[in-house]
């Protein structure tokens, strides 16, 4: 009892210094204290705020998502126990879910280390181009879904996948990497689950099954369709015998890190949440008023958010929330934020921020949140149950960055 009466001094001795030691002029807003004013004493208090919080970013950023689907099934229809050369098995599986008469599909692609002696850990993340291009192996199935034809990845046709899209994401993703270290890797594509285009956006996927969901302010965003998604390959991995899903780790990148971080907040299956680069909407302080903006988050790309979110457009200082409540949502599971130099839009001072803010709700709940340090030096991580990095080089995925996860997730998920 006393070492919690301590604890709770600390935080609420150490929090104010955070929130106040922040551009703009205003604190950033207390995650320690209730909508009504009161202030958090106990563990139990905190539940209760932890509860307003999650209430108070779906209702004004990223919007409402349905219930776990009644009428959801898995079809396995790819199992090679020899991928890869022979150090994994790779699956593929189907996820089906059908609501009033209509039907979603997206696939998840596994591959699981053979070389295992029981279920392992695994790592689970949305990509960009399609679950062909994160390696060159021929057996995974093309995509049917719209398909990018960019600077960075030419290879579709039309809008659809060919042959060349075989691998042209595979420096993203770490296969052999995450294998050797004893984990498997789930991935699936944004596209499939929910459009990135600004003019198709709520007609493809998973959308057109909650119509009432777009029919409100909360609406149900992409964002949240993604992260949505990634907890219904959560549901998947708890019925594979092969897979430890206590202890499972979400992944993602850029905009596909925002997703994982609000995966991470929404359904605590999770056991730590990888973030590279996620930025605004994802790591990083709006408060800062540095880099990407809530203004362009909502005139670019209206869709990743709810429509609510709109309203702060040129008010990021004066947020009654911020980023740091999405992290005290995860908390007090392991987090790691990873960002770049170059990387200015990411702002990684903000992602620092925001780092330091959710520092003491970790520490309340037991955990030694981020180690005590001013923003580090390049390639020098820092690694408590918050973990943060930032490299040279810009906006993308690098080996450094892999290396540092898998660093991570030992101290966390491995036995």
């Amino acid at each position: 009892m006393r070492v919690s009466v301590l604890l709770l001094a600390l935080c609420l001795t150490v929090l104010p210094k955070i929130l106040h030691a922040q551009e703009g002029n205003q604190a950033l807003a207390d995650p320690f204290t209730f909508n009504s004013g009161k202030k958090v004493k106990s563990v139990k208090d905190w539940e209760r705020r932890r509860k307003e919080i999650l209430e108070t970013m779906t209702r004004e950023m990223y919007g409402t998502m349905p219930e776990r689907p009644k009428n959801m099934r898995f079809e396995v229809f790819d199992l090679d126990k020899h991928a890869l050369g022979g150090k994994a098995t790779r699956k593929q599986v189907t996820v089906h879910i059908t609501e009033k008469s209509k039907e979603a599909q997206f696939d998840l692609l596994i591959y699981i280390p053979n070389q295992r002696r029981q279920p392992v850990p695994a790592i689970i993340g949305l990509n960009f181009i399609g679950n062909q291009a994160i390696h060159a192996d021929p057996g995974i199935k093309l995509t049917t879904a719209w398909v990018e034809n960019s600077r960075m990845f030419p290879c579709a046709v039309d809008g659809k996948a060919t042959d060349a899209c075989r691998g042209v994401n595979a420096s993203q993703w770490a296969v052999d990497s995450i294998l050797a270290r004893g984990y498997a890797l789930v991935t699936l594509y944004r596209e499939e689950v929910a459009s990135d285009r600004k003019a198709q956006a709520f007609q493809t996927g998973v959308h057109p099954l909650y119509p009432e969901l777009q029919q409100r302010e909360d609406n149900f965003g992409t964002v949240a369709a993604w992260a949505w998604a990634l907890s219904r390959g959560m549901d998947y991995l708890e019925t594979d015998k092969d897979i430890d899903s206590k202890r499972v780790a979400v992944f993602g990148f850029s905009r596909l890190g925002k997703a994982a971080l609000w995966a991470g907040a929404t359904d605590r299956r999770f056991a730590a949440v990888l973030s590279n680069e996620s930025g605004a909407g994802g790591g990083k302080q709006f408060r800062r008023a540095v880099g990407e903006d809530i203004n362009r988050l909502c005139t670019a790309f209206p869709h990743w958010f709810a429509r609510s979110f709109a309203k702060y457009k040129g008010k990021d200082t004066e947020l009654p929330f911020d980023q740091h409540f999405v992290l005290s949502l995860i908390a007090p599971r392991p987090v790691y934020l990873a960002t770049a130099e170059d990387d200015k839009n990411s702002d990684p001072q903000g992602e620092f921020a925001t780092a330091r803010a959710a520092d003491a709700v970790y520490r309340f709940l037991g955990t030694n949140g981020l180690p005590d340090s001013p923003f580090p030096a390049l390639n020098q991580p820092l690694s408590g149950q918050i973990g943060f990095h930032i490299r040279p080089g810009g906006h993308d995925v690098k080996m450094f960055d892999w290396i540092e996860f898998l660093n991570f997730s030992d101290l966390h998920l491995q036995k």
